[in-house]
């Protein structure tokens, strides 16, 4: 039996581009150590276009990005419809798609659109399952209708008449808040802010990300865990993560950003399994799995929580497509729940087969309209 072709795409136009090429390189040796797959790599550049598998494996292994992709830029028309993608036609026939692209593209939907443009199956949640959990704002609405616990938060728009002032923050929410671009990775346009001018900052920053920010109560002496959700309708919940950054006890100023997740953790402490309570477990674990469904996701995701001094559990955000670094705890979380990374990595391809041949039982038949016979108006 010949093997399934898997193409592995990776980078993107976020500001996550970097690591979305190591969390790259981790999945392909995962699949290669299988056995079971062939597999290439395309780089998607950070001016939006996809490159040819050899420039691709160059840049997934760490080679300088820059002249690699001046080098095909030169060798195609960008003026082309569909140039940013041709590099897609190169490639032996296609089985099944993997995005590894964090952020803009690969966890707002659009990727997901193309694979059912080209009628091929992929790896992780549909389009709406991403588009719905990208949007901070939307996926807090879902979780809140839905019973799933989660902080107090306010919206504010960039266009607004009247804006959110600190003065209307402090009372609805207290202090300190968070205050997060709304359609973002989960590290990015986020900061801590405890008083006016901090408010104003922060504001200032999360509108260079979208024009709808998502104001969010802190919660009381927090600890910050993390869960890893595999499966479709057969949901597998991983141990849970627990990690803690310098100064986050009380109302400490630490969390856990983007340089603690992707740049230096060598200060945080990490526990798997966290040490809490059985029933707490359990209810973080049935949280998770009941946001994976409401929000309507397959493959993989990550849930992350906010637990308070009281051992209360807050929903804090999915993640659609978790990094899968050497740093990432979703990679770590799987080792501890006996599942290595082939296995894992093995899992979600057949994930996604399975997803596509679902797919294809629901029907998008149509009746002809026919003759078309218009009623009278006014009678006429």
């Amino acid at each position: 039996m010949s093997k399934k072709h898997v193409v592995l795409l990776f980078g993107g136009n976020s500001s996550e581009h970097d690591v979305s090429k190591r969390s790259a390189y981790n999945y392909y040796q995962a699949l290669k150590e299988t056995g079971k797959y062939d597999l290439s790599v395309v780089a998607i550049a950070q001016n939006g276009f996809f490159l040819d598998a050899k420039r691709s494996f160059e840049i997934m292994n760490q080679a300088d990005e820059a002249p690699l992709v001046a080098e095909y830029m030169a060798s195609i028309d960008p003026k082309e419809t569909l140039a940013p993608i041709a590099a897609l036609k190169d490639l032996p026939p296609i089985d099944i798609f993997f995005p590894v692209v964090h952020g803009n593209l690969g966890e707002d939907g659009t990727l997901q659109g193309l694979f059912r443009l080209l009628k091929k199956p992929y790896v992780g949640a549909a389009l709406r399952g991403h588009a719905i959990s990208f949007d901070k704002v939307i996926t807090k609405e879902i979780l809140t209708a839905n019973g799933i616990r989660n902080t107090k938060y306010l919206v504010t728009y960039q266009n607004d008449d009247q804006p959110l002032t600190w003065a209307t923050v402090a009372k609805e929410l207290g202090s300190p808040v968070f205050v997060k671009a709304a359609n973002q990775g989960s590290s990015v346009g986020i900061s801590r802010a405890e008083n006016e001018a901090e408010y104003q900052a922060a504001l200032a920053d999360s509108f260079k990300y979208d024009r709808k920010v998502l104001v969010e109560a802190a919660v009381n002496g927090p600890r910050e865990l993390e869960v890893g959700v595999i499966g479709n309708d057969d949901i597998l919940v991983s141990e849970i993560g627990a990690h803690q950054v310098p100064d986050q006890g009380g109302n400490g100023k630490g969390w856990y950003d983007y340089k603690s997740k992707f740049v230096d953790n060598s200060a945080v402490a990490f526990e798997i399994p966290a040490n809490l309570p059985e029933d707490v477990t359990a209810e973080i674990k049935a949280m998770a799995k009941k946001a994976y469904q409401v929000l309507n996701l397959a493959g993989e995701a990550r849930m992350d929580f906010l637990i308070d001094e009281n051992n209360v559990p807050y929903l804090g955000e999915p993640n659609t497509l978790p990094g899968f670094t050497n740093m990432s705890l979703f990679k770590r979380l799987w080792d501890y729940s006996d599942i290595n990374n082939a296995k894992l990595a093995d899992m979600m391809v057949q994930y996604g087969f399975e997803a596509y041949e679902k797919e294809q039982l629901i029907s998008y038949s149509f009746e002809s309209l026919g003759e078309e016979k218009v009623g009278t108006f006014n009678g006429q």
